[in-house]
Parts: structure tokens; sequence; C-alpha cells
């Protein structure tokens, strides 16, 4: 019994750590814009940054996703899922933008 209740008190924290973390990372970016203090490229900079922390966070704290050896093959999944994702997102840019062009031409 008093190894469960050590287990969830465990997993309870990771999840308050990286709900803590996700906060931050969310809360910050957005005041930053919100208050105008950073010039545009910084802002962009800030927020691609924090995205990325953002992504990691979830992985780890919340899907369990880490470098350990049982787990790689999650890892591996979702990797390949983002790069379809991407090479997808990216075509599709690069396709309207050829369109845009050929109206304006």
């Amino acid at each position: 019994m008093m190894g469960h209740d050590t287990e969830l008190r465990r997993e309870l924290r990771r999840y308050l750590i990286g709900f803590a973390l996700a906060l931050i990372l969310t809360v910050v970016p957005f005041a930053l814009v919100a208050w105008g203090t950073l010039s545009f490229g910084t802002a962009l900079s800030v927020i691609g940054i924090s995205a990325i922390l953002q992504g990691v966070v979830q992985l780890r704290f919340f899907l369990d996703i880490d470098l350990s050896t049982q787990k790689r093959e999650d890892l591996h999944l979702i990797l390949f899922t983002v790069l379809l994702l991407s090479i997808m997102a990216a075509g599709t840019i690069w396709i309207m933008a050829s369109l845009a062009n050929r109206m304006i031409a």
C-alpha cells in the first residue's frame, strides 16, 4: 500500500511540474507580445523557441516519451509523423505560393 501511495505522489508531482512548465511557456510569450516590449523578429524568435520547448515538455511530462530504449519506438513514430506533417505543410505552402505567383504574373 505504501508503494502505491508513493507512486501516485511521484506521478502527481511530475504532472504538476509539467503543467507549471507548460503554463510558463505559454504565458511568457503571450505577455511579451501583449505588452509589445519586443521587436517583431525577437518576438517571433521567443515564440518559436517557446513552441519547441512546449513540445518537449508535452512529450516528456504528459506523453511519457523519453530517450530510454523502451520508449524509443514511440519516439520514432512521433518523429515520423512530424516529418510527414511537415512535408505536407511545406508542399501546400509551396503550391499555394506558386499559384499566387502565376496569378500575379
